[in-house]
């Protein structure tokens, strides 16, 4: 991780008390003319003082000259018609206009104290350049009269704030003369005389501003409220005279605030809306609409209103300089900030000037996008995201948890529910549905309320744990980041163009940071996680790039296919999940030479392993079984594997729990690997959950998504058949090499991804290998002879047969008692061994059929000796000399030599003999050479044909341009051949 001597933003600026006190919130950013002008003691709000006004406001070029122009219609003297005497203020709901309001108030009522603020002092200079001479600051000490129509209910009186005014111009009387009663009664009858309005309004021989707030709360539906045509009537006459008599009447100024038709949402009455339309056309004959902001004063307007103070330029010059380094790399520069097409990338330093302590692009995406929402509040809700943002971040900093050096769009904290709530509350969501489902993706899908669940979240929090990221510490929040940037450009629908969601640089650019650790192949990974169909986030959906367009990502609140799967996903359960692999991997299973196979499945109570075998019925006589162990409770490797060989060891009868069995040679079993059934398992779920959401409602009610379930069922169900097969790489059966070696368990395994022990045939191949098993013709009557053993010999036919499948030594056959019969009977005809009853007497057999392998009465012989022949000299011959007793002829001697021989055994066609060799050939030519001879004379007495059966099998490692070779030759033999690289 770099070291970074740069000072963090929560250390160098110093949040506004009124902020912290609130934990974030702020209760009074939604600002109220009525609070401030008319409220008192513990309810009048700070920013009833013009000082403190002052102090949280900017001085935006459109707010300095509306108010500019106030002065200059107070103060101006002579001047004053230098100014409009009619500024209406238009903008839809945040935008500014009781903050302006305000502003007005404070600068007619108390213009001394505001003239010592910043906003003040840019007002005056502002009013001195356009009259070319500075103001007094006293403004001639105007009069105020404030009429808050969303705080007035028409043909009611309020005693405390208008005494007994009725109507609006009754009241705007009242707040004129400041309760002089004598003034107000001598001028009440005369609401629609414009002349004795003015002639009112001069009375006081001070400048007058009348500030008119929310007009239409009192016009529409307000007067629609009291059914009073009089009333109605009044109010109307006296609202068009007023707006005459201001542009009539010297040093005098109105505001009015009333939000153009097309950007009120405000339902009204066919004649509310005609009242609507007659005072417009009156505010456009007379006044001039004026703004407050520009979007662009977005963040002027949240530091002032945020922090206490400016950031110091050299902290700012330092964080540009972090930052620039890490854009300048290669791949960041041309894959994300050169695709990003953003003007704040160009001139990034005087951007990050203008907006620290957040991120350009976030307060890019602030002014362009969220601004132009018609139901976004503007400054009002950026405020509170902002203000809630920069306290949760800063909490965080001082609680020694990581901190972005500039807040991004991925950096605002989902987790803190202030912050939350003010992006879902903002007016970026247009209806409550919409805003609880991203309430819920937000909490769901990116991080919890606790800071510790959420899809994203964990996947950062996993990531800590394993430690293999070498920019995890630089970069703690990457997955949770690159989910709030989606999240944030989610809610804006119809963003640049119409598209939806965020591009694939403005999601990396998210989550970069000033720290070559974090690479952009390392923005790669964190993508992928959490738009992985599997791990990912739930509601997110991909649009990948095309003809040069990047990818888009989306949070989407609609029920997407991706959402019920995970949806379903998470109704399997574990048995459930383990029952569909065990079904599988059984309709799998194909025998191949077994006589049959044999599933085993776990049980749903507590037996263990050896008990489950012990009742599965393992032990079948005279057949070869594939016995298929479910991968719920039997696997192999990753050293969780002692169960499963114990219960295997004790299903043959070994081990200290060997159970009774008489077969245990002739069963074979397939396991499945650990780590595959892992595998198995994720995909088993989701084979699962896509078939439940084929049977949702919402899936039948939508042909597309219900032809797109079905492919995904579909999909999921060949990927788990591939991944079932696959899993079973193990094969485990009783050995005995030869007649002294020790019966034990052997292992097969499949290290060939197109191999699986459910293939019986690919099994019996590997067992033939490993000298188990014979292949299909093999077993000739020489392979018999070669398998016996002296004690086999007057052995009955029965129990012959039943060694083949009880005894370890010997091979399975692959015919079965078919290969064994028609060796036996190929055996006799060509004189290698006699089939005999129980005295010894040999019995003719002239056909196969009539080897009876169920007989106790039949058993083999060894072939009799050779009968004499006719040329074969005798005792009685004539012609052999006689010796006379006690010669020492040559003859006699011979004879005498004769009969020892006929006492001796017949000397032995053919030997059988079995060796095994396991040899180091590196750097030892003695044992190079010996082998080598041996070969030689292996060599040549098969070339003789000295060699009437060969069986084994030969293992060995080889120079891999030698390996060819080899490989050809055996295969020209017919036999199979594995090979691995090593």
């Amino acid at each position: 991780m770099k070291q970074s001597g740069v000072t963090p933003w929560w250390k160098g600026l110093r949040i506004r008390p009124e902020i912290l006190d609130a934990s974030g919130s702020i209760a009074d950013v939604q600002m109220s003319l009525f609070h401030a002008v008319y409220e008192k003691g513990d309810s009048r709000p700070e920013y009833a003082d013009a000082s403190y006004y002052g102090e949280i406001t900017h001085p935006t070029g459109q707010l300095t000259d509306l108010l500019a122009r106030i002065a200059i219609r107070l103060g101006g003297g002579s001047d004053h018609t230098k100014a409009p005497a009619l500024l209406r203020l238009d903008q839809g709901m945040g935008g500014g206009k009781s903050h302006a309001c305000i502003g007005a108030y404070h600068l007619a009522a108390d213009p001394v104290q505001l003239a010592k603020t910043d906003v003040g002092k840019a007002v005056f200079q502002h009013a001195a350049t356009i009259l070319g001479r500075p103001l007094a600051k006293s403004l001639d000490n105007p009069h105020v009269v404030v009429l808050p129509c969303d705080n007035m209910t028409p043909g009611a009186t309020d005693l405390e704030y208008f005494g007994p005014a009725r109507n609006l111009y009754e009241r705007f009387l009242w707040r004129l003369f400041e309760a002089d009663y004598s003034k107000y009664d001598a001028y009440r009858k005369h609401f629609s005389n414009l002349s004795k309005i003015s002639e009112a309004i001069e009375s006081i021989g001070r400048p007058v501003l009348i500030i008119v707030d929310e007009i239409m709360n009192y016009f529409g539906n307000g007067l629609d409220g009291v059914n009073d045509e009089a009333l109605t009537a009044q109010d109307q006459a006296f609202m068009r005279a007023l707006l005459d008599a201001v542009t009539k009447t010297p040093r005098t100024a109105m505001l009015a605030v009333m939000i153009a038709s097309e950007k009120d949402s405000i339902s009204l009455s066919a004649e509310g809306a005609r009242r609507r339309l007659d005072l417009e056309r009156l505010l456009d004959r007379n006044g001039k609409p004026v703004g407050v902001h520009e979007n662009d004063d977005f963040a002027a307007i949240l530091r002032r209103r945020i922090f206490a103070k400016p950031p110091a330029r050299e902290v700012i010059d330092a964080t540009v300089r972090e930052f620039q380094t890490a854009m300048e790399n290669s791949s960041w520069k041309s894959k994300v900030y050169d695709a990003l097409h953003a003007p704040w990338t160009a001139k990034f330093a005087d951007e990050v000037a203008r907006t620290y302590p957040f991120h350009p692009q976030l307060m890019h995406m602030a002014e362009h996008e969220w601004a132009n929402r018609a139901g976004f509040q503007k400054v009002r809700s950026t405020i509170k995201v902002f203000a809630a943002t920069v306290f949760a971040l800063q909490e965080r900093g001082k609680s020694g948890s990581w901190v972005p050096y500039l807040i991004g769009p991925g950096d605002l904290p989902l987790s803190n529910t202030v912050v939350r709530e003010s992006i879902i509350g903002s007016g970026l969501i247009s209806d409550t549905k919409t805003q609880n489902n991203y309430r819920s993706l937000a909490q769901n899908d990116i991080v919890g309320i606790r800071d510790e669940t959420g899809t994203a979240r964990l996947l950062d929090v996993k990531r800590e744990a394993d430690g293999d990221a070498l920019w995890q510490h630089a970069n703690p929040r990457a997955a949770e980041r690159a989910a709030t940037a989606i999240f944030l450009t989610s809610i804006v629908s119809g963003r640049s163009q119409g598209r939806r969601g965020a591009t694939d640089a403005e999601v990396k650019a998210a989550t970069a940071v000033p720290d070559p650790a974090y690479m952009f192949a390392d923005a790669d990974v964190v993508i992928k996680e959490i738009t992985d169909p599997e791990t990912g986030l739930v509601g997110v959906e991909v649009t990948p790039g095309q003809k040069g367009q990047q990818s888009r990502y989306f949070l989407s609140t609609s029920q997407t296919l991706v959402m019920l799967q995970r949806a379903m996903r998470d109704t399997i359960t574990d048995a459930e999940r383990d029952a569909v692999i065990a079904d599988f991997a059984e309709r799998l299973t194909d025998t191949g030479p077994f006589d049959r196979k044999l599933f085993v499945r776990a049980t749903s109570g507590q037996q263990s392993p050896i008990e489950v075998l012990a009742t599965a019925s393992i032990d079948d006589g005279r057949v070869s079984r594939l016995v298929v162990l479910d991968p719920a409770l039997f696997t192999l490797r990753n050293g969780a594997d002692r169960a499963t060989r114990d219960a295997v060891q004790a299903a043959v009868g070994l081990g200290p729990e060997k159970l009774p069995v008489k077969w245990a040679s002739s069963a074979v079993f397939a396991v499945a690997n650990t780590q595959q059934r892992h595998a198995a398992r994720r995909l088993a779920t989701a084979y699962l959950a896509a078939e439940r959401v084929l049977g949702v409602q919402e899936t039948q009610d939508d042909e597309d998504m219900k032809s797109k379930a079905v492919n995904e069922r579909n999909e999921a169900k060949r990927s788990l058949e591939t991944t079932v097969r696959r899993a079973f790489q193990h094969v485990l059966f009783l050995a005995q090499p030869d007649d002294n070696a020790t019966r034990a368990v052997d292992e097969v395994t499949f290290d060939d991804k197109s191999e699986t022990a459910l293939n019986g045939t690919t099994v019996w191949k590997a067992l033939v290998e490993k000298g188990k098993a014979f292949d299909q013709g093999t077993f000739i009557e020489r392979a018999l002879l070669h398998n016996l053993r002296e004690s086999d010999y007057g052995r009955p036919l029965e129990e012959l047969r039943d060694a083949f499948w009880n005894t370890p030594r010997l091979p399975l056959l692959y015919g079965g008692q078919n290969d064994l019969r028609q060796a036996l009977f190929d055996a006799v005809q060509i004189g290698l061994l006699r089939i005999v009853d129980g005295e010894g007497e040999e019995v003719a057999v002239t056909g196969v059929s009539e080897i009876n392998l169920s007989s106790q009465r039949l058993r083999i012989g060894k072939p009799l000796p050779p009968a004499p022949t006719e040329e074969d000299p005798t005792p009685d011959d004539s012609t052999e000399p006689t010796a006379e007793p006690g010669s020492s002829s040559g003859a006699s001697g011979d004879s005498g030599h004769d009969d020892e021989q006929d006492d001796q055994p017949a000397t032995p066609l053919e030997k059988q003999i079995a060796f095994s060799v396991t040899q180091s050939m590196l750097n030892n030519t003695g044992n190079s050479e010996a082998l080598s001879q041996l070969f030689r004379q292996l060599y040549d007495v098969i070339d003789r044909g000295d060699v009437s059966f060969l069986q084994g099998s030969i293992q060995i490692v080889v120079s891999a341009q030698s390996a060819d070779g080899l490989v050809q030759r055996v295969q020209e033999l017919g036999s199979s051949v594995n090979v691995r690289d090593m």
